[in-house]
């Protein structure tokens, strides 16, 4: 059997997105009323949406997708796994000669922290935020993007009003 490349494991949706009522142990962490777990392409979409010299957290992109879906919250566990395929395969698909990849270094971590998981580590996406003109510095054994709040994307963007 082969192994399945990024961009197909992207293209997966795995019976997603579904919403579920939030019970049991996940209660205790988040509360109650419901979570929506993602499609892969979902996550891909909204960190394709993030043009240059802006940038989005993690928490932002939760908070897109739970609104979109009227759920609760999102899940916080497959969103940020599936930001990870998404900046595999864009990775896999510029390799290939693409050009409008996802540009998956303006997806920070909570408090604009770069993360060191995606392709590269923290020297490549240094490298590309401050290509974008955005000024990076290390605190503690983190990398931060300096006053990245100044540069997050708005939210209501992505609904058209809505």
């Amino acid at each position: 059997m082969n192994k399945k490349s990024w961009q197909e494991k992207l293209e997966d949706n795995k019976g997603l997105p579904k919403v579920e009522k939030i019970s049991g142990k996940m209660s205790k962490k988040w509360g109650t009323g419901t979570v929506v777990i993602p499609a892969p392409k979902e996550v891909d979409e909204i960190m394709k949406k993030v043009p240059e010299g802006k940038l989005i957290t993690i928490n932002q992109i939760r908070e897109i997708l739970a609104r979109k879906h009227s759920a609760t919250i999102a899940c916080p566990i497959t969103t940020g796994i599936f930001a990870w395929i998404a900046a595999h395969a864009a990775e896999e698909a510029r390799a290939e000669g693409k050009k409008n990849v996802t540009p998956y270094w303006r997806t920070l971590k909570t408090g604009g922290v770069i993360n060191e998981k995606y392709p590269g580590g923290i020297e490549m996406q240094k490298r590309l935020l401050e290509n974008e003109r955005h000024k990076i510095v290390q605190k503690g054994k983190k990398y931060v993007v300096l006053n990245f709040e100044n540069h997050l994307i708005n939210p209501d963007l992505f609904f058209n009003g809505k």
